[in-house]
């Protein structure tokens, strides 16, 4: 397990720059297919399969062609075995600032997000704020 931290935090570096860069295929190879995005901000369910987030990363400008500044932060890394996995994170889409509870499982060598629970708050004043801080100020 010495370098299951190591390879996840290289598996987040695909999820945060896939993000920010609007880029579908880097988030494929972290994103089990069978993945889904669950969140319950602001009281409905919310589960979208993999093909629409997707669809919704297509379709909307990346945050790095908008000039976003990255919010890209692991908050923990919780190693249950050799291949599973909880990260939990925050990374920025403006308005949003999210806190991602990311369940990975080891396949093939390779570490896999197989379900996202999120939530989210608007975005205060990011710059040069520290995501957590921004995060305090909103609630």
């Amino acid at each position: 397990m010495s370098t299951a931290y190591a390879e996840l935090v290289q598996a987040m570096q695909l999820y945060f720059d896939g993000f920010h860069e609007g880029d579908v295929e880097t988030l494929q190879k972290v994103f089990h297919p069978n993945c889904h995005l669950i969140s319950g901000t602001g009281g409905t369910l919310v589960d979208d399969p993999m093909p629409a987030v997707y669809d919704r990363v297509r379709g909307r400008t990346a945050p790095a062609a908008a000039g976003q500044p990255r919010h890209d932060h692991i908050l923990s890394i919780d190693l249950a075995g050799p291949e599973c996995a909880l990260v939990t994170c925050r990374i920025a889409i403006a308005p949003k600032l999210f806190t991602d509870y990311l369940n990975f499982v080891k396949l093939d060598g390779q570490w896999r997000i197989v379900s996202k629970v999120f939530t989210w708050v608007k975005i205060k004043d990011a710059a040069g704020a520290h995501p957590a801080a921004t995060a305090q100020a909103a609630e």
